[in-house]
């Protein structure tokens, strides 16, 4: 598909950037004015007649963070079609075959392009009678899979995870604190209390153990087979995050980063930004081994101490799935008070682990449970205050 050779960013190439800001902004993309009067500057600068000259232009503008270049891409391809004006482009898009499974993004990319454009038209208040649910589409939208949602149920979900708390699940720590209705007596204090009565008058001071959350620590693959799910994963953990201050998050997929401090500014949006900005290897491939040797070698000691409780949230497909993986999970399930593992190929009925990767870690973990809902992960946060798991032989079945 090749895109015509268009005049000077004036009338038609000017109404035809217009509406492809309008779409993408749409489809879920942060896209104003301001950027459509740069992709009108930039086509100035290049040979509009090469389509991927175009492409990479308006990206480069279009596009601030890593999971926004595939919903870009899919609005691009469908939009740039050889058509001549921005209302027979709306015409000629067909949708895709109902027969085969829909690609990434696929429904909200429709969606936002089958909205016409209205000029004046007022987008703060389209947005919000979008996002403005009823009971029953709620509920519906509980068990709904997030890489088949719309822009609009996606809006509608991040605003239910950020007001998502996650219940306190104390962990008994060795350190104590004064406590009247503790059982070990203080003796410091017992005995300089008495000197103020010469001893004739004894007043009993008592400790009590201290309770702390268990730390939580989210391994989180960003490969490309984890595209669709990432940006809501991602609102989980700063939801969180927000709650509770001892939470690390680190991103995987040929390598690892470190976003915990990204993850703790107090906006959202900002802080997926932050982390976009930090990961170089986003929706790319995957390496669980090595991402597990760096972790278990450079932060394990640092952050699994005092009982953490470590989510491993990836659908477990390695490039180089051998002896090594296993050894790192073993590695890891032997440093951390709970392992649990959060796949979303569990969605589907009658799963088999039949992937290599997936075999060879099963057996490292005390957990293996669906995340790809809001079902699941409020089923999740009613499971991180549960008593650690001590049969592993019901892997298989997905926890309820």
């Amino acid at each position: 598909m090749a895109v015509n050779h268009l005049d000077p960013p004036t009338g038609q190439i000017a109404d035809n950037v217009v509406g492809f800001a309008r779409t993408l902004r749409a489809a879920g993309l942060p896209v104003g004015p301001g950027a459509a009067i740069d992709a009108l500057n930039a086509l100035r600068l290049i040979d509009i007649g090469n389509r991927a000259d175009v492409f990479a232009t308006l990206e480069s503008i279009f596009v601030t963070r890593h999971d926004h270049a595939l919903i870009f891409a899919r609005v691009f391809d469908l939009f740039f079609r050889a058509a001549e004006e921005w209302k027979s482009m709306l015409d000629s898009v067909s949708l895709p075959d109902q027969a085969r499974k829909p690609p990434p993004a696929a429904r909200r990319v429709h969606e936002a392009l089958a909205q016409p454009a209205v000029a004046g038209e007022d987008d703060a208040l389209q947005h919000e009678q979008n996002i403005q649910l009823s009971v029953s589409d709620r509920e519906v939208l509980q068990k709904k899979d997030f890489a088949q949602m719309s822009a609009a149920e996606i809006a509608e979900v991040a605003q239910v995870i950020a007001k998502m708390r996650l219940p306190q699940a104390e962990l008994r720590t060795r350190r104590t604190r004064p406590d009247h209705r503790g059982l070990r007596l203080d003796l410091r204090r017992t005995l300089r209390g008495s000197l103020r009565t010469g001893g004739d008058i004894v007043d009993i001071y008592r400790l009590g153990l201290v309770d702390k959350p268990a730390p939580i620590v989210a391994l989180l693959d960003i490969s490309g087979s984890m595209s669709e799910y990432t940006r809501l994963f991602l609102h989980f953990l700063h939801a969180i995050t927000d709650a509770r201050k001892r939470v690390s998050v680190f991103l995987f997929g040929t390598r690892l980063t470190n976003v915990t401090r990204a993850l703790r500014t107090r906006d959202p949006d900002e802080a997926l930004a932050a982390c976009s900005s930090a990961v170089e290897d986003w929706a790319g491939g995957t390496r669980i081994a090595t991402s597990l040797h760096n972790f278990n070698k450079l932060w394990g000691r640092r952050v699994l101490a005092q009982g953490a409780i470590v989510l491993l949230i990836t659908d477990g497909l390695e490039r180089e799935a051998d002896s090594r993986l296993a050894f790192e999970m073993d590695r890891l399930h032997r440093s951390c008070r709970r392992l649990i593992w959060l796949n979303p190929l569990l969605r589907y009925e009658g799963f088999e682990p039949k992937a290599q990767g997936i075999k060879l870690m099963l057996p490292h973990v005390d957990e293996f449970r669906p995340v790809h809902n809001l079902s699941s992960i409020k089923g999740l946060m009613a499971a991180l205050t549960m008593a650690p798991v001590s049969n592993r032989r019901d892997l298989l079945r997905p926890a309820a």
